[in-house]
């Protein structure tokens, strides 16, 4: 079989990028889901109303931020509001329909660790932490997920409770007072997941192009459930496909020209 004209990573953000519509605001995490986001933006979904953490509403940046305080963010926002202003007014007031999360660990609930690997005190790596996520993943109206599968990542039991996804599963959400959807969509770069009507652990519903039911059982920590109706990803396009290549062009070009400009006034 010849190889495709694709990544594995370029597949899960073009799929990614297909969950979002025009009507959305979307609340969206630095990494997969800004590349996802972005690429909906530039393609299927022009009017889609991406929001970053730092205040920023509607921004159309021409190149993927490094963090959530990256000036192109403010420069092509339509508005910038205060942080407590975001999170009040537009997160908890139930203004934002999709809330787009990356994760260093996710349980089969899409319960999200992003704060330690190991024990909390004692850690075998401590990560970046949760930032506005915790609330992202609550008060959103639903919650979207991308990342590449391994064992590490995808594991029976997350070392940290970051973000709360369905909890123990069922109506866990429901019993703590929490209305919103939560997790109803994971994207990785071997499959689409989605949770269970009833149980609410993430099922595969779809392959990507080239993917076995082995593969994904390999790259995942607790045992797979597969759907009866087991679809293929339908493979990027050749759109897609470059206006992600271009866009992360574009996003090279324009880090490797800051860091060059930085080295050459601090030699």
């Amino acid at each position: 079989m010849s190889e495709p004209g694709f990544t594995p990573n370029e597949m899960m953000t073009i799929a990614a990028s297909r969950a979002l519509g025009n009507d959305d605001v979307c609340f969206v995490g630095i990494g997969a889901p800004s590349a996802a986001c972005n690429v909906a933006r530039l393609t299927h979904a022009p009017d889609i109303t991406l929001i970053y953490e730092s205040g920023t509403i509607g921004t159309a940046p021409s190149v993927l931020p490094l963090s959530i305080g990256d000036g192109e963010l403010c420069d092509t926002a339509t508005a910038t509001v205060s942080v407590p202003e975001m999170f009040r007014y537009w997160l908890q007031g139930g203004r934002v329909s999709i809330g787009f999360l990356g994760a260093a660990q996710i349980d089969r609930f899409g319960n999200i660790n992003t704060t330690v690997i190991g024990d909390y005190v004692h850690p075998r790596t401590r990560l970046p932490g949760g930032g506005g996520a915790p609330e992202i993943a609550t008060s959103s109206q639903e919650i979207f997920i991308t990342m590449a599968q391994s064992k590490r990542g995808m594991v029976e039991k997350i070392d940290f409770f970051t973000s709360f996804g369905h909890g123990e599963g069922g109506d866990h959400r429901h019993r703590l007072g929490i209305e919103t959807k939560g997790p109803t969509l994971l994207i990785t770069d071997l499959a689409i997941w989605k949770p269970d009507a009833v149980t609410k652990e993430f099922t595969v519903v779809s392959l990507h192009a080239g993917v076995t039911r082995e593969m994904v059982q390999e790259t995942c920590g607790w045992k797979v459930k597969f759907a009866v109706a087991l679809e293929d990803t339908p493979v990027p396009t050749a759109m897609e496909l470059q206006t992600l290549r271009d866009l992360k062009a574009r996003t090279d070009a324009a880090h490797k020209g800051a860091s060059t400009s930085k080295g050459s006034i601090d030699g």
